[in-house]
């Protein structure tokens, strides 16, 4: 059986030595933090001890954090329970290449346009917000291009007009300085820690109603006992420093490599994550080089992880006007662990696959 060398850690990571052991320790402590016996309140303290390590490295206070079963949940919390002046919910806005969590958190998205490389369209944000103001959700950078938004520009466009603005970071958080924004959403599992666990990050506790009910735990915001262990995961993993710069030459050498073959890279013109790529075949179905190179060893995605488990179209590469192109591309995500050997076995899978395919690079 062929080793597997993942290459789609953009889906997930591995959970680290330090999280590991985090929630090992937490599973043995026990108590719920909601009681007021020994053991509850031993376990108060680490969850608390917990919020602040992961507001020490968002750089925001403690009772800012609201811990969430992830990314997705911390996105809908946020989409659906934010509140300007008043009961009503806002207007939702939202990039046309926001991730599905995004894009289905509310019925009633009004959906920006892009350009040709993901960013969104700053002339007809200031459109739509002229008429009042507006919950506006722009990703920090995307999920499947690693394209970074200028998000300082639109924080400014929504604030002149009194709106909010919402910020997908989890693939973008620990490679980039977070935003300052109204909300900020993480996931543990793209940082080392374990799935199912994350944290919206809320700068007015005043701006936010709870969604999910019962119980009061998270100051209110979000009922439910607290995922303990893997609470504990997520502030041991944010705590490990990473080398990105050396990501980033990985991925540069790389693209290099293969553009020389034929392949293309989507949104490569805009500032990118250290870690992603978008890497077109053209003519050649994404499925198909998914399946090809899974057969070779590497594990890579087309777009980003859905539940079906099907390889669909990316809408991300179609909002950026590319047609069936959109169809042709694959994501290869790097870590911090990836290895030079790795990329270079992948890069001669990947000119054989365009070879057998009858693509240009054959040699």
């Amino acid at each position: 059986m062929k080793s597997r060398i993942s290459l789609d850690h953009a889906a997930t990571t591995p959970v680290n030595a330090a999280a590991r052991a985090a929630m090992m320790a937490a599973l043995d402590l026990g108590g719920n933090p909601s009681s007021v016996h020994a053991g509850g309140r031993a376990a108060h303290a680490l969850l608390e001890g917990a919020r602040d390590a992961v507001a020490r490295f968002a750089g925001v206070a403690a009772e800012q954090i609201v811990f969430t079963s992830g990314g997705t949940e911390a996105l809908a919390l946020a989409a659906n329970g934010a509140r300007l002046a008043g009961p009503a919910r806002p207007r939702f806005l939202v990039g046309a290449t926001e991730h599905s969590a995004v894009l289905q958190a509310r019925d009633d998205a009004v959906v920006m346009p892009v350009d040709s490389s993901g960013l969104i369209d700053l002339a007809a944000l200031v459109a739509v917000l002229a008429d009042g103001p507006a919950l506006v959700a722009v990703q920090a950078a995307n999920n499947e291009t690693g394209v970074i938004q200028p998000l300082a520009e639109v924080a400014t466009l929504v604030r002149d007009t009194g709106g909010l603005l919402l910020v997908d970071a989890v693939q973008a958080a620990g490679k980039m300085t977070l935003p300052d924004a109204d909300f900020v959403a993480l996931s543990a599992h793209k940082l080392g820690g374990p799935p199912g666990v994350g944290a919206l990050i809320v700068k007015d506790p005043a701006s936010l109603i709870p969604v999910q009910r019962g119980g009061g735990q998270e100051r209110g915001h979000r009922g439910g006992t607290p995922n303990l262990p893997g609470i504990a995961g997520f502030a041991a993993a944010v705590a490990e420093p990473h080398d990105w710069n050396a990501v980033a030459a990985r991925r540069m050498a790389l693209e290099t490599w293969l553009k020389a073959a034929g392949a293309i890279i989507h949104g490569e013109a805009a500032p990118r994550l250290p870690n992603i790529s978008s890497i077109g075949l053209p003519g050649v179905a994404a499925s198909t080089q998914v399946m090809m190179l899974d057969l070779e060893g590497f594990m890579v995605s087309a777009g980003a992880a859905c539940s079906s488990g099907k390889v669909k179209s990316s809408h991300v590469l179609a909002a950026m006007g590319l047609g069936a192109a959109a169809g042709e591309a694959i994501r290869v995500s790097l870590s911090p662990a990836t290895t030079d050997t790795e990329l270079d076995a992948f890069a001669s899978a990947w000119l054989a696959m365009a070879a057998r395919l009858g693509r240009k690079g054959a040699a």
